[in-house]
């Protein structure tokens, strides 16, 4: 049974954490989800580089410091939470590090981070913690550079596109979209890119397209009987991130779900482009 009976979201006091924190309120709200609050606060030697200090002095200032935002994180997005089971934890060590063992851990659905950028560049920009914890986490992760746009009340699945690019993970990640979409009776998208032809004459380039579209065709029907799960498939040719974000544009989706992890096969373009689309998605994105 599909279940975000668990979300950990990872904060750092930014603008950034607050305004995502009614994306993470509606989902819980949704779900019965428990949230938990993670703050990990730096090794001293991050929090103190510029200070020419050390031994007692360090750890006092360190000791400090870490009381000081226990403080913060206690009552640190009450108003937006209210409703909604959250337990606040405060660890210290290396931040991407940390929310990958504290979620898999705590045995985790789901890990929400937003990421940095706003406006035009935000498709140049990703947070390093955040492209830590994607590579890293087992759990899906939710992400996307447009979360402070997110409804504080709840929300509304109508739409989500998967996007697949028919390599090891896609039955997984197919799975999980079909199952999302279930849950919040929302139709679902099935969306491939298969690869621009370059070079050779115009009827080559035509034969060598169809024969691509045909096998991956073929290949999104074997793994759509495979899961079960039943979706509008729609196809591309050309760069996967842009045709994926595209398709998903072009059908109003509420949400994108892909796959991530090393790349294999013909096919496997997606996952090595999974930053891209996280970054030019028009709406959030879960990497499974």
């Amino acid at each position: 049974m599909f279940s975000l009976a668990k979300i950990v979201f990872p904060v750092d006091f930014s603008e950034r954490s607050a305004s995502a924190a009614g994306r993470v309120a509606s989902l819980a709200a949704r779900f019965g989800s428990v949230v938990t609050i993670l703050h990990v606060l730096p090794p001293p030697h991050y929090e103190f580089s510029a200070l020419e200090v050390g031994g007692t002095v360090l750890n006092e200032l360190f000791a400090n410091r870490a009381k000081q935002v226990a403080q913060e994180l206690e009552g640190y997005l009450a108003h937006a939470m209210r409703g909604v089971e959250v337990k606040r934890v405060l660890l210290e060590g290396d931040p991407a590090r940390k929310i990958v063992e504290h979620a898999g851990a705590e045995g985790a659905n789901l890990i929400v981070m937003p990421t940095h950028g706003y406006g035009s560049f935000r498709r140049f920009i990703l947070g390093s913690v955040t492209a830590k914890v994607l590579h890293d986490a087992d759990c899906p992760v939710w992400t996307g550079v447009h979360m402070e746009q997110a409804p504080s009340e709840q929300l509304d699945f109508r739409r989500i596109v998967c996007g697949l690019d028919l390599g090891p993970q896609s039955a997984k990640t197919l799975r999980w979209a079909g199952a999302m979409a279930k849950a919040c009776e929302a139709a679902l998208t099935v969306v491939h890119v298969v690869p621009a032809m370059a070079g050779s004459g115009e009827a080559a380039q035509s034969e060598c397209a169809r024969e691509m579209r045909e096998q991956a065709s073929s290949a999104l029907a074997r793994v759509m009987e495979e899961t079960g799960v039943r979706a509008e498939v729609e196809m591309a040719a050309g760069d996967a991130p842009k045709g994926v974000c595209a398709l998903a544009g072009q059908a109003r989706a509420d949400l994108v779900v892909i796959a991530r992890g090393s790349a294999a096969g013909v096919f496997g373009r997606l996952r090595t482009n999974a930053y891209a689309i996280i970054r030019q998605s028009p709406c959030p994105v879960v990497s499974v």
